[in-house]
């Protein structure tokens, strides 16, 4: 295989092809009968999908820094370049984005029934932008990238989604627009203190590397940024636009949603928040504020979960307890908490994703969500009763499983910086399988009473398509997840060195205060 990539030049091209080859796809899908739609659609993610496989032989474990990387000229006036590259931390996001995209739109063949070809056009479109956020290496066409998601994913959740779509649309768009806004307003900043120091503009992300930045600078930019990417992940109390949205949203866009849209905030904060703020980012209050949020975002919204009646609600406030892992393993600030991280990232893309696509199979057959009208499903349904308990195992994180690799290193790190904190996160994993396990029973364990529930048709063929692979992915990362940690260990622990090379947090902000004291001294003087 590495033979076959070396051949064909494949680390020069792929990256831009994954960026544009959906883009090509909207353009086949506009231009198609609306029947085919659905066909040109699924055939574009799938060769976009086949061509990210190579990055698993192309990426090499032994290097650090981005690869792959390409940069042309976009905006000279203003320093701006279309650049590319890809490292281990990005490597995984972009695999998961262009998997789990070929499957949501496998699985909305029979969801979608009305303006088709807008529908994959955006689905597309949302492709494109994601992965062009992962790869990206220019801020300023990261900023692009980030905010042009926003776009099909309003109208994915406002033209198809349910009773509420509206206000639901309306507002994911002001929450993650309100946050992006304030990001805006830092990266200018940086682009004007890298333009004084170099004497030309640039937005490039080594360049924003190399910005020296007072301590008290660093917390206003690492609070800009940090409020963007939490809106997005979402970190609690900013949780609040992710259960409207994924309920109302189409079964394709919920899978979406939860499997990578939510890894941008995330992914922000080991791409921007840990290298660019250091200090800040060691500050005790900062971590100490971060931890507790993931913390309660934990507990809280796991208790919350156990008490919806919506199947669909449920799952989705399991992302905001799954995602409050990813937080304190990012903020444990150490090798095992981040991979942890990372892990639990690819996890929660796998299971939550599937068990969208699990209730929307579900919906498509029975025409609710009510986890009461349900029972017994097992009975008649088998093999839909065994993905779904794979996928239940999973989430919970039962060892064996994809979730307890995550969720064990996640613990693990932040226990070697803050064991109270990884103590009384353990709890989580209780509450998930309180919530997860009984409407697991109700729904396919209990007694069979239920006359519409005794039709329930067995997985179809494209169901089995769907579903094999991603509790295959499940079970595999459980058992080995060794591939995975290799190739992104060199990212992460660069990250950590780079937060660790600077001083702590208290010592610098003190040194600044010093020299502000000094300088107003002077002054009087």
């Amino acid at each position: 295989m590495t033979a076959l990539l070396e051949t064909t030049g494949y680390t020069n091209w792929i990256l831009h092809a994954l960026v544009w080859l959906p883009v090509l796809g909207i353009a086949l899908v506009l231009g198609a009968e609306e029947r085919k739609a659905k066909t040109i659609a699924f055939w574009s993610s799938m060769v976009v999908l086949v061509l990210s496989l190579g990055l698993w032989w192309a990426f090499d474990p032994t290097i650090s820094g981005f690869q792959m990387e390409s940069t042309a000229t976009w905006i000279e006036a203003w320093g701006v370049n279309y650049s590319l590259g890809i490292d281990g931390i990005s490597l995984f996001m972009v695999m998961l984005t262009t998997f789990s995209t070929s499957l949501a739109v496998l699985g909305s063949f029979n969801y979608i029934r009305v303006r088709e070809r807008a529908f994959y056009a955006l689905m597309l479109l949302l492709e494109a932008a994601v992965v062009g956020v992962f790869v990206a290496t220019d801020v300023f066409l990261f900023y692009v990238f980030f905010e042009l998601t926003l776009i099909p994913m309003y109208f994915i959740v406002g033209v198809w989604g349910g009773e509420r779509r509206i206000y639901a649309a309306i507002k994911f768009f002001l929450y993650t627009a309100f946050g992006s806004l304030l990001m805006l307003v830092g990266i200018l900043y940086l682009f004007y203190q890298v333009k004084s120091v170099l004497g030309v503009p640039s937005f490039g992300y080594v360049d924003f590397l190399g910005v020296p930045l007072t301590g008290t600078e660093q917390l206003w930019l690492f609070a800009a940024f940090a409020l963007a990417f939490s809106i997005k992940v979402p970190v609690f109390p900013l949780h609040t636009w992710l259960p409207d949205a994924h309920v109302e949203a189409p079964t394709p866009g919920s899978v979406i949603l939860a499997a990578v849209l939510l890894k941008m905030g995330t992914y922000g904060f080991l791409r921007f928040l840990l290298p660019l703020f250091p200090v800040a980012a060691q500050h005790p209050v900062i971590v100490m504020t971060m931890l507790i949020l993931g913390l309660i975002g934990i507990i809280y919204t796991a208790l919350v979960a156990a008490v919806q009646p919506d199947a669909k609600k449920l799952v989705a406030y399991t992302s905001v307890a799954h995602m409050g892992f990813v937080v304190l393993g990012v903020f444990a600030l150490t090798v095992n908490g981040l991979q942890g991280g990372l892990i639990v990232m690819i996890s929660h893309g796998l299971s939550t994703g599937a068990l969208f696509l699990l209730l929307g199979m579900l919906y498509e057959r029975r025409h609710t969500r009510t986890i009461a009208d349900f029972g017994g499903i097992a009975r008649v349904a088998p093999w839909f009763a065994t993905a779904f308990v794979i996928t239940a195992l999973a989430s919970i994180g039962v060892p064996g499983t994809s979730g307890f690799i995550g969720e064990f290193l996640t613990l693990l790190g932040t226990f070697e910086t803050h064991p109270v904190i990884a103590v009384l996160a353990t709890f989580g994993v209780i509450f998930a399988a309180y919530y997860m396990l009984p409407m697991v029973q109700t729904i396919f364990f209990n007694k069979l009473e239920i006359p519409e529930n005794q039709d329930v048709k067995d997985l179809t063929r494209r169901e089995i398509t769907i579903l094999a692979p991603l509790c295959a992915l499940m079970i595999w990362i459980g058992w080995n997840p060794t591939p995975f940690l290799d190739r992104m260990e060199l990212s992460v622990r660069a990250v950590i060195e780079r937060v660790e090379s600077v001083k702590p947090a208290s010592q610098a902000l003190g040194e600044v205060g010093e020299k502000t004291n000094e300088h107003q001294a002077e002054e009087a003087d």
